[in-house]
C-alpha cells in the first residue's frame, strides 16, 4: 500500500479507498512556497496509486479552507515561478493552473469539503475538485484579484465559466465579491450547501458510497461527464488564460505600493481577512 509520508502541511489519512487531505497550514492554509509544493507532490503521487477512487480535501484551520495565494507573490514573480520547478507536462501553464490542471486529470473522483473563506487561488483549487460541498452559512467564496489589480491566474477564467456560465463568471472576476452559500449554489458554483453540522457525515457517506464503485466505473463516467471536451480542451484554455494575465501581471508598480501598504498594514492576518473586500476598498 502507498504511504503518504513527509508533508509539511497535510495530514493525510485512508478509510478504505478513500483518502482524505487536510490542509494544516495556520492561520490562513495560505497558498504559499509550503503548501502549494505539498499539493503538488500529494497530487503526483495520488495519480498512481489505484487503491484510491475517491480524495476528499478539507481544512483543519478554522475559519478558512484556502485564503489565496500569497499576496507577496504580485513583486516576486521569479519567486512565483519557482513553485513550478517541479512540475511535469502541461507546459506553458502557470504553477497553480498546473496544480488546478493536475488535479482535473486524476483518474480519482475529488471532493471539495468546503468551511470558512476561499478566495482566489484558495476557490481555483476546490474548483479544481469534481464535486464541491459547503458548509451552509458558514462558507464564502471569491476571486478577489479584481481588487489586487490582476485577473485570477490559477484557472478561475476557466473553471469558473464552466461552472456558471460566462455572465455570472464575469460577474466574479470582475466584481471580486464575496458570494455566500446560497448565491454559490444558485449560481451552480458548489454542488450543495449543507447544514453545517451535516457537512462532515453527508460528504464522508457520499465519498465512500462513490468509493465503492469500479475504477473503470468512475474513469468512464468522469470521461463522459465532461462540459467540454476533456483534458486538452482545458489545458489550451488554461494557457489561453495565462497570456491573458501576462497583460496585467507582474503588477504596475502603483499596485506593487498599494498591495504592500496593505500587507503592512495587516492583511494575511485572520482578522482581516474574514472581511478581505472592505479591507482592500480601504485601501
Amino acid at each position: 500500500m502507498m504511504t503518504y509520508d513527509g508533508f509539511k502541511a497535510l495530514e493525510i489519512t485512508r478509510s478504505g479507498s478513500v483518502l482524505t487531505v487536510t490542509m494544516n497550514h495556520p492561520p490562513l492554509n495560505l497558498l504559499d512556497e509550503i503548501l502549494i509544493p505539498d499539493l503538488k507532490r500529494f497530487v503526483r503521487t495520488v495519480a498512481t496509486d489505484d487503491g484510491v477512487r475517491v480524495v476528499v480535501f478539507q481544512s483543519a484551520v478554522p475559519d478558512f479552507f484556502a485564503a489565496h495565494v500569497d499576496v507577496r507573490y504580485g513583486s516576486d514573480p521569479e519567486g512565483f515561478a519557482e513553485l513550478s520547478k517541479d512540475d511535469a507536462g502541461y507546459d506553458g501553464l502557470l504553477p497553480l493552473q498546473h496544480l488546478v490542471m493536475s488535479i482535473r486529470a486524476l483518474p480519482q473522483v475529488t471532493i471539495a469539503k468546503l468551511r470558512g473563506f476561499l478566495r482566489g487561488g484558495g476557490n481555483e483549487f476546490a474548483m479544481a475538485a469534481d464535486l464541491r460541498y459547503a458548509a451552509a452559512d458558514e462558507t464564502w467564496l471569491g476571486q478577489i484579484e479584481g481588487r489586487l489589480g490582476i485577473i485570477p491566474g490559477g484557472g478561475g477564467t476557466q473553471l469558473l465559466a464552466r461552472a456558471v456560465g460566462r455572465s455570472r463568471a464575469l460577474e466574479a472576476v470582475l466584481s471580486a465579491d464575496r458570494y455566500d452559500t446560497r448565491t454559490a449554489e444558485l449560481y451552480g458554483w458548489i454542488t450543495r450547501a449543507i447544514p453545517a453540522a451535516d457537512l462532515d457525515r453527508i460528504v464522508d457517506d457520499l465519498a465512500q458510497r462513490i468509493g465503492s464503485r469500479l475504477p473503470t466505473q468512475i474513469r468512464a463516467a468522469k470521461a463522459a461527464i465532461d462540459p467540454t471536451t476533456g483534458a486538452e480542451r482545458l489545458y489550451e484554455d488554461l494557457r489561453v488564460e495565462a497570456s491573458a494575465l501576462a497583460h496585467v501581471y507582474p503588477s504596475r508598480a502603483d499596485v506593487e505600493a498599494r498591495l504592500a501598504a496593505a500587507l503592512a498594514d495587516g492583511m494575511q492576518t485572520p482578522g482581516n481577512e474574514s472581511e478581505l473586500e472592505e479591507f482592500l476598498d480601504r485601501h
